[in-house]
């Protein structure tokens, strides 16, 4: 036995296979009908490993085998937090179906039915509550899910978010201080000195008095003098 089939094997050991659908395909062209089956296989390790097959074969055997492969090379990582759950809630149209996913507490499990639940016992999940609605294909509701769990957003992401918003934080304090200094000197310009203050203050108090010496006029109306 070679060490590269060795390899293979053992790892494929690894992971737990799940037969989700069969069905039977035909294609019809100008003389006759084609007949096919199309099968749906789903892979995971039950850690954070999930991965879908979609092939067509002339029988089940070389259909379910051509899913598998390709199930194996498309291997999703997901998010599972330390109670065996999703990370926080999340919700996704995917063509007819539209999915729900919401954390749970410990000793939940997993409240989902249709190829949801399937897919979410194989990457892992053990406390999750989650609502499909529009549709009863299991194809579509898996590639739905799946969709929704790579959507999440791992931990090194939020972690390097807090930490460009500590160094922006440093940032607009110094930015900050330097405006409060740039202020405090406009500030320091513009308002006058107390020698020019003492200079204009007795010049407007004289221009008040003489406002006030002069008499003011009586405004008499047309009306009045014609009574007069």
């Amino acid at each position: 036995m070679r060490p590269e089939t060795w390899e293979k094997n053992r790892t494929k050991k690894e992971f737990e296979e799940l037969l989700l659908e069969v069905r039977r395909v035909t294609r019809v062209t100008t003389w006759w009908r084609r007949l096919s089956f199309r099968a749906t296989v789903l892979v995971g390790n039950k850690k954070w490993k999930i991965g879908i097959g979609l092939s067509k074969g002339n029988d089940v055997t070389s259909a379910v085998k051509k899913a598998a492969n390709e199930a194996y090379k498309n291997m999703f990582i997901v998010p599972i937090t330390k109670s065996d759950t999703v990370p926080y809630p999340i919700s996704l149209n995917y063509k007819a179906c539209f999915i729900k996913l919401l954390p749970a507490s410990a000793g939940t499990g997993l409240k989902a039915g249709s190829s949801v639940r399937s897919v979410l016992e194989l990457a892992g999940y053990s406390n999750v509550l989650s609502k499909i609605v529009g549709s009863n294909n299991k194809l579509n509701n898996a590639l739905a899910t799946i969709r929704a769990l790579t959507k999440y957003k791992h931990a090194d992401h939020f972690n390097a978010l807090h930490d460009k918003k500590i160094v922006e934080d440093k940032k607009d304090t110094n930015v900050e201080g330097d405006d409060k200094n740039k202020a405090k000197e406009v500030v320091a310009i513009q308002k006058p000195e107390v020698k020019d203050k003492e200079k204009i203050a007795p010049v407007i108090e004289n221009k008040a008095k003489e406002v006030i010496k002069k008499p003011i006029k009586k405004v008499v109306s047309k009306a009045t003098k014609a009574k007069k």
